[in-house]
This record gives C-alpha cells, sequence and structure tokens, in this order.
C-alpha cells in the first residue's frame, strides 16, 4: 500500500458515516467448549409484576463472555429459589455444572433485596451467596455486578459487565447530527453526552472514567476536547493549525498522546495534564499518527509509514528509537495494548480486506480474528477477554466483539443506522 493508500483508508476510518440506535445483542459464534451453566428465574416476593428480570441479565452477560454457555428456561425442569430446593440429580441429567438462583423481595416503594447463590452441581454445595438492597432504577447495574461477581468466581478471573463503552453515530442524511454515547458494555442505558452538526471521532476514556476525549471538528477545523461525563463540562487542549487527532490517555492519568500537525508532518506528541506541555516524540517525514500506551505508560505504540507500508511501532513515552513491531501483511494499524500487556489488536490488512487481529507478544503469533472486509477501530475489555471492534454489516455499520482466542464473537446492532468508533472504558471507581 502506497502513502496515497495509506491516507485514503486511514480517513475512510475515520470518517465512515454513522447513525444513532438503540443497541441489542446477537450472540453470533461461540458455544464450542463452554461450561454449561443454568440461571433460573428469581423468585418475586412483592405484589404486582416482577420490576426486572434480573436472571436474564446475568444469563445474557455470561454467554457474552465466551465462557458459558445456558440452559434454555424452557428446559429446566425445575425453578427452585434457594438452595435447600435444589434436586441436584435433574441437574446432572441436564449436563449442568452450575446454577444461578436467587428472589427478589419488595421491602418498601421502589426498594428491594435480592438474595442470589451460585451452586456447584457436581459438589452438590453452595459456591457463593450474597444479599443486595436495590433501588428499582438500580437493578440493572446490580445485575451487571453481580454477573462479574459470578464470573470471577468461576473463572478466577475479573469480570467486565459493570462498565461502559463509548461509541459515535450520526443521522440525516447529507446534513447528518452527529453524537457521541456512553452506555452499559450490553449496549443498554445509552446517553448522549454531546450532539453536534460537526463531526466528531476518536473517543478515548480517562484512566479513571470520569472522562473523554475527542476529537470534533466545530469551525470546520479538527479540535481536540476533554469533557466531564457526568456534568458535561468541556476543555478544547489542542487546536493547532492542521491535524489535531487520534488522543489517548496514560494508564497512569498523567498525559495524553496524540497526532499533530502543526510543523508540516503528522508526528506524536504527548500532552501533560498537569502542565498543559506538549512534547514532540517523533520528528520523520512519514505519517506517525494512531497512539497508544502500554499498560505500564512506559511505551507509546503507533502507526507509521516510515518502513513503507503502515506498520505498527513503539518508543519509550519519554522519548526514543522507534522500534518496529508487525511485519506480516501489506498493513498494521490502530494498534492497542492489552490491559496485561500480552497481547496488541491491530486493524490488519491483506488483499484489501481489513480484520481485526491480535499479536501474542509472548509467542510472536499474529491471530486473525474476524472475517469481515472493514473491521476498525479494536478496543480491549478492561479484564482482556473480549475485543470491541467496528464493521460493516450490508451497508450498515455495526458494533460487534470478539474474544481473544477468537471463540466467542457477538454483535451489537443497531436498528436504526450506522454504529462506528467505540471505546471500552476502564473499570469503575
Amino acid at each position: 500500500m502506497n502513502r496515497k493508500s495509506f491516507i485514503a483508508v486511514f480517513i475512510l476510518l475515520l470518517f465512515s458515516n454513522c447513525a444513532q440506535a438503540r443497541i441489542t445483542i446477537e450472540i453470533t459464534e461461540g458455544t464450542e467448549g463452554t461450561a454449561p451453566v443454568a440461571v433460573v428465574p428469581f423468585a418475586w416476593q412483592g405484589v404486582g409484576p416482577v420490576p426486572m428480570d434480573m436472571a436474564s441479565v446475568i444469563e445474557a452477560n455470561l454467554k457474552r463472555s465466551g465462557r458459558f454457555s445456558a440452559l434454555a428456561r424452557e428446559q429446566m425442569l425445575s425453578k427452585p429459589a434457594s438452595s435447600i430446593d435444589v434436586n441436584f440429580k435433574d441437574w446432572r441429567l441436564l449436563g449442568i455444572d452450575h446454577i444461578v438462583i436467587g428472589k427478589i423481595q419488595s421491602t418498601s416503594k421502589d426498594q428491594f433485596l435480592v438474595q442470589v447463590q451460585l451452586v456447584d452441581v457436581l459438589r452438590e454445595k453452595q459456591l457463593a451467596g450474597f444479599s443486595y438492597p436495590v433501588h428499582r432504577n438500580s437493578m440493572r447495574m446490580l445485575s451487571h455486578q453481580i454477573s462479574d461477581v459470578i464470573y470471577e468466581k468461576l473463572t478466577g478471573e475479573k469480570g467486565a459487565f459493570n462498565t461502559r463503552i463509548a461509541y459515535i453515530t450520526s443521522s440525516g442524511g447529507k446534513q447528518p447530527t452527529y453524537q457521541l454515547f456512553v452506555a452499559d458494555a450490553d449496549g443498554y442505558n445509552a446517553q448522549s453526552i454531546m450532539t453536534t452538526k460537526d463531526p466528531v471521532m476518536s473517543p478515548a476514556w480517562s484512566s479513571d472514567g470520569r472522562y473523554l476525549a475527542y476529537v470534533s471538528f466545530e469551525n470546520r477545523r479538527s479540535q481536540i476536547f476533554i469533557q466531564e461525563i457526568l456534568t458535561g463540562k468541556r476543555e478544547r487542549i489542542s487546536r493547532f493549525a492542521g491535524i489535531n487527532g487520534a488522543p489517548a490517555w496514560s494508564p497512569d492519568g498523567r498525559r495524553m498522546a496524540m497526532t499533530l500537525s502543526h510543523k508540516g508532518n503528522p508526528d506524536i506528541y504527548v500532552y501533560d495534564i498537569a502542565s498543559k506541555r506538549f512534547t514532540q516524540l517523533t520528528k520523520n517525514t512519514a505519517i506517525d499518527t494512531e497512539p497508544s500506551w502500554s499498560p505500564d505508560s512506559s511505551q507509546i505504540l503507533f502507526t507509521s509509514d516510515r518502513g513503507g507500508k503502515p506498520q505498527l511501532y513503539k518508543m519509550p513515552a519519554l522519548g526514543g528509537t522507534p522500534v518496529r513491531v508487525t511485519y506480516e501483511g501489506d498493513y498494521n494499524a490502530r494498534g492497542v495494548y492489552s490491559p496485561d500487556g500480552r497481547y496488541i489488536a491491530m486493524v490488519h490488512g491483506r488483499d484489501k480486506r481489513y480484520r481485526i487481529a491480535v499479536l501474542d507478544l509472548q509467542t510472536e503469533q499474529l491471530n486473525i480474528l474476524t472475517d469481515g472486509s472493514l473491521d476498525e477501530s479494536p478496543s480491549f475489555a478492561p479484564n482482556g477477554r473480549i475485543v470491541l471492534y467496528a464493521t460493516a454489516r450490508g451497508n450498515t455499520g455495526v458494533l460487534s466483539a470478539v474474544s481473544v482466542d477468537g471463540r466467542s464473537q457477538h454483535r451489537l446492532v443497531s436498528s436504526d443506522g450506522d454504529v462506528r468508533e467505540p471505546a471500552w472504558s476502564p473499570y469503575n471507581q
């Protein structure tokens, strides 16, 4: 791929049309090798209909992780609400390893007590039991928190269900309206934190999850802003001539890397949050863009065509000589480290197809995870198990996710249009 083509693809990936929509999840692949669980509908102790089907949220979370398969409710031989009511023989007959059971009790207006038990069917013992008071408006959040507890108990790994995603949409045809959304990790509770007629791109979370950085083309000029999610207060940090793009927060929360071209060529810069000072890291005639930080904030990964084709390079965050990281394929870009630093997810191009791949830094093996033709914007879940990305479904942009081993995939479907540039939040603090 020549320099002109690199720029064209880069622009195409950044400015793909998008549209607002409610997001729902479709499991597209992933049952082989999963552990069988059953999430029994929680018993309801109150007047009127149950305020929320928390069990269905927990079940969907476990299935979406790619680690579990869930027994359909119509196949359950019984629906116990307590471990003392469990007929272990029946559940073993159904091939279930673990069951989740619980009850929801009304305690006052809009206030409830949720009791949950995780039971090991094979050993016929309770693995965990907990009780939570909850307000009606917080029941979905509690469902995610319970899912995280169950996931960690069964896998030994921290769950990432009670986290958030950010993404960008546009709607309105020739004169679109752009919106920056924040939603739960399963796509629910989407809230627009910014609406504008100017293009918006490249959302990036701060390490504490309180802020989003993004690029806005207000007054037909790229500018980088930081916006507090809760209050909507924002600050413009960069509006140099030329490109102001690809902001990336350091994991330690002290700095932000970005691409600036006010000196004539796109280079990597680091902005110090406290001092508000910029430091130029790369000085090359090539295009250097899309910086990303290592988990310890010591290294910066970036895309460069200095070798003739777009590839990933890394360099010390305080400056130094860049080292090439990728060699396979004609195009490797938009690289991001996994939270544990073992993997780098990227857009991997070969034969004019752009797919999501993961480089295992321990084995130096590159694994292609997706099968699209224009997959882009990979973002790791904070536990490193899932990669969220944008892709095309026909003429519509959607968000999809794939496990790092490629065995599980699901799609976050928008019913009303395209969605682009996802970013997965860190753990809530």
